[in-house]
């Protein structure tokens, strides 16, 4: 396996990327979430490399990428343009699968559904980050059609987002971050989603206080605004039935949005790229090499929505 790290310059904000497996092979580009860096795909990307050109990056203020100060420049517009500086830095030119995990994964919807690079986005995996627009719809809907179930399910998606208000209170998470969770975040993940391994990240701390960013820069305009976003390449949609954070219910209307839609359900909690991944990688490359024209026996029909 060849390993690499490079430097790409996104409109003046420096991006680490490592690039694993030989360039020839077809591309994935595996884009990690909050309060990630790309070290969270670890284990992923080393199964994934004997078949793939696996393209990692730390997102701008995350890892040893930049962190600009100020929250508007983590708009899901600029987090597209850091995408697409990546891909026309490593693979120019060329089309590629993506995976994104998280606010990896929220912030791919923006590609997935606009832009430049829907032309060659081959196949979209998508684990635990809905797209922003399509859950201001969802909620739009609950509130303007209201009924005993859709009531219950924001309830209960409101119940588990509260970190997202917590986060919009200027100074509280940058302290609490910096002052206590940064320093017990493995034993948070051992205690509440069963890791029992994790990468070293001597970024961990920055990456919580300076990700806040993304939550002050997109959530609010975008869940009272959304637009309407529809993917054009093939999604697969992974469910960890145990997330704690991101609801199996945000999944409902989904393929309203994705006119070619696969759903894959799995026991696990948030964190899914740790506690299971060799199977994640499993599920990646099977709806990837479909995509690719391989002729492989995935089962994928049977779990099309």
């Amino acid at each position: 396996m060849v390993r690499q790290q490079q430097w790409v310059n996104s409109e003046g904000t420096r991006l680490n990327v490592v690039t694993e497996g030989h360039p020839a092979s077809p591309a994935i580009v595996l884009v990690h979430g909050y309060p990630d860096n790309l070290t969270v795909w670890d284990k992923v990307a080393e199964t994934l490399s004997a078949q793939w050109y696996v393209i990692r990056y730390d997102v701008r203020g995350a890892g040893r990428s930049d962190r600009p100060a100020r929250s508007s420049a983590y708009r899901l517009t600029q987090l597209s343009r850091d995408l697409e500086a990546v891909v026309d830095a490593v693979i120019p030119e060329q089309t590629f699968h993506l995976a994104g995990h998280d606010w990896g994964s929220i912030q791919s919807w923006e590609s997935v559904t606009s832009g430049p690079l829907q032309e060659r986005i081959q196949s979209y995996t998508t684990i635990s980050g809905p797209c922003l627009d399509h859950v201001g719809y969802w909620m739009r809907k609950r509130f303007r059609q209201p009924s005993v179930n859709r009531a219950r399910q924001l309830a209960k998606q409101m119940a588990s987002s509260w970190y997202i208000a917590a986060f919009h209170v200027p100074l509280l998470a940058p302290l609490l971050w910096t002052g206590f969770v940064g320093k017990r975040w493995d034993q948070y993940l051992a205690r509440t989603e069963q890791v029992t391994e994790t990468s070293d990240n001597p970024w961990q701390t920055a990456d919580g206080r300076d990700g806040v960013r993304l939550y002050r820069a997109n959530m609010l305009p975008r869940l009272t605004r959304p637009n309407l976003r529809y993917a054009r390449c093939p999604v697969q949609l992974i469910v960890p039935e145990n997330d704690r954070y991101v609801g199996t219910q945000l999944a409902e209307d989904l393929n309203k949005w994705v006119p070619e839609l696969y759903r894959r359900d799995i026991e696990a909690g948030h964190w899914v790229l740790l506690t299971q991944p060799a199977r994640i990688a499993g599920f990646i490359d099977q709806f990837a090499r479909r995509y690719e024209g391989a002729v492989v026996q995935t089962g994928l029909e049977e779990i099309r929505v």
